[in-house]
Formats: C-alpha cells, structure tokens, sequence
C-alpha cells in the first residue's frame, strides 16, 4: 500500500469550497493530522497541483466535524485554513462561510437525526468556543440543496441556510472592543480594531490615498499599499490580545468607504496578504458591527437607514447582516448578528494521501 484513503465530502459553504471530514476519519494526533490535511490538499505549492486545493485561500479550506462535546450542541466543526505556498494549517480563525455547509454534512453523515422540514442544528464552533444555529431544510428527512436563495459571488440558486450567531462578540480576542477605544491609532492611520466572530482593523480607505473602489487585483498590485497595511496589522495584532501575527491569518485588514450601491458601506478586506472578492461572513458581521459603533472610523463613512439590518457592501455584491445591538451602559453589547448562506454537495469519496505521512492507523 502506497498511498491511504480516506473518506471525504467536497463542499461549497457559502462563497468558499473546502474538504469536509469528519473527525473519527483523520488522525488523533494534531501534527500528523495537520500533515494529512497539507497532503490531501497540496500544500505547500502555489497551484497546490499534486492536491485538492483551488490554489487560492478560498479554495483551501477543511472543515472537521464531529459529536458535539458542548452540553447545547448537536456537532461540533473546527475549521482549518491550509495555506497555499507554506507548509502550515492555521486554526486561529473560524469560517462563516464553510460553517454553512457543516449542518447539511453533518446530517449526510448521520451525526444527527434530520426532522422532516426544517432542522435546526446547533454548531459548537471549536475555533472561537462558540455556539451558531443554522436552519437546514430537510423535507422528507433529507437535506435539500435547491432553492430560490441567492447570494453574491455564487451563481444561480439554492436552498436558504439562516444562520444565527449566539456568543460570538470577542469569541477570538476577549472583547469586542479588545483595545479597549473605539478608534485607535498606527502609524499615523486612524483604525477600529473590533472582533465579533472574526478579528478585523477596519480603516478608511482615503487615509491612505485610495478611493475603496479599486478592483482586488489593483490593490494586490500596489506593493507600498500591502506593506503599510501589513506593518499596522503586525502592530494591532498584539494589542488585540492575538500575540504576534507575523504568521497568522487574523486580523483581517479592512479599508472602508462610503457605499456606491445604496449600502451602508463599500468593503476591500486583505484576508491577511491577498484581497477578498468579496468578504467573509464573520469578518462582514465584525464590519456591520463597526458601522453601528459610536466612534469607531465608520462614523462619518457608513450611512445606516436600518441598524437591524445593514448591506456590506464588497467587490462582487454585497453582504446583509442582520443586527440587534444596544448600547448598555455606555458600551454597545450585540444581542443577535444573523445571516443568510447557501451550501451545495459538490462530491463525496476519498481523498489519497502518501502512506509515508499517514498509514491510517488512530
């Protein structure tokens, strides 16, 4: 035997594609298991040619999911970002986006027991200790893929999957304001540094001479812009309780501008080191929740007709997020951040991994 098979389910989630595995299929051992996942999925290698990744941070993504070992919670899911050029699987963030596809996975894969019409499976969400509520449609006790739902950067349709997140502010950082202020300032640039689900430094994008308007492509082009982006992100990081995160995949750095399309507001995110097509769901509630912030760097930026229910705007559409905060105290607590996603089943099989780095044994 040359080479090991192990059982796998491709997946879009959302905007995003990953592998999905369920957590008594890989290996017990943390290091061995990361070294399955870099096989499986190619890394490191720009194209990830000799794996399954889509060469690109978006399309390198693992989802494991497995019995829940939270007391409120069907399954839990670990995400994992294997970087594409390094050999590396990060777990210092989550995934909205692949989150979208763990219900529908977990049901295929009798985790738990569908209920005929809609079921509600509770996601004990390891990366960041907390808990999401996603709506499966389940007719029949089985999972149902299409629908009339439709979200930017996906084309076509699918069956709707709202998602409701429970505990979410500070989940990564401690706080939702882990600094402490509402507006900070690095190198002479003004910032948000905010974590409600997603670790994100929001900056306006005219402090440092651009519209936010500029196509992914042109900013990953200005070399002078990357590097001042990632200098003040090198600087924040510590003072977000993250430590240092020279090599770490949070903070998102997003610059904000004022909305083109009749949103709230118009996003270019660094995902750290390349630009987002569109935006991820955490980091979109940690923005929509910047936007309704006294004081943050969105006043005077983000308009809001609506603070229940604010469009994030982004590169290839633009990102509801449904909002119940108040101001308590005089800090602003978050009581609901909801969303819409889609998930679709793309295959299901086995991946191969060399038998030198794993022989399948547990």
């Amino acid at each position: 035997m040359t080479q090991t098979a192990i059982p796998c389910t491709v997946m879009r989630g959302g905007t995003s594609k990953g592998l999905y595995f369920k957590l008594s299929d890989l290996p017990e051992d943390i290091a061995t298991r990361d070294a399955v996942l870099l096989a499986a999925m190619g890394s490191p290698d720009p194209r990830q040619i000799d794996g399954m990744g889509g060469a690109h941070p978006l399309t390198s993504k693992i989802a494991v999911v497995g019995p829940s070992t939270h007391p409120d919670a069907d399954v839990d899911y670990l995400f994992l970002q294997a970087v594409v050029d390094e050999a590396r699987i990060d777990a210092g963030q989550n995934c909205g986006n692949l989150l979208a596809g763990v219900g529908p996975f977990a049901i295929e894969e009798g985790l738990l027991t569908p209920k005929d019409g809609v079921t509600n499976v509770r996601i004990n969400m390891l990366n960041t200790d907390s808990l999401a509520v996603a709506a499966i449609q389940t007719p029949g006790g089985q999972v149902r893929y299409d629908g009339e739902a439709r979200i930017d950067g996906v084309p076509g349709t699918a069956a709707p999957i709202p998602i409701d997140f429970l505990d979410v502010a500070g989940s990564s950082c401690g706080a939702l304001l882990p600094t402490g202020a509402a507006r900070d300032v690095v190198d002479g640039i003004e910032l948000t540094a905010i974590d409600n689900g997603m670790p994100v430094v929001v900056m306006r994008a005219s402090d440092f001479g651009k519209t936010g308007y500029e196509t992914p492509e042109e900013l990953e082009a200005d070399a002078e812009l990357k590097a001042r982006v990632e200098a003040i992100r090198l600087q924040i990081g510590p003072r977000m309780n993250l430590g240092d995160v020279t090599k770490k995949t949070v903070p998102k750095m997003c610059l904000i501008a004022p909305a083109q399309h009749g949103g709230a507001v118009c996003t270019r995110n660094f995902i750290p080191h390349r630009v987002h097509e569109a935006i991820g769901v955490f980091g979109a509630v940690s923005v929509a929740t910047a936007c309704v912030l006294p004081g943050s760097v969105a006043d005077g930026v983000a308009k809001i007709a609506d603070p229940s229910s604010i469009d994030v705007e982004h590169p290839t559409g633009f990102f509801t997020v449904a909002m119940e905060t108040a101001l308590e105290g005089g800090e602003l607590k978050v009581r609901r951040a909801a969303l819409l996603r889609t998930a679709r089943r793309l295959m299901r099989g086995e991946v191969y991994v060399p038998a030198s780095v794993w022989d399948g044994s547990r």
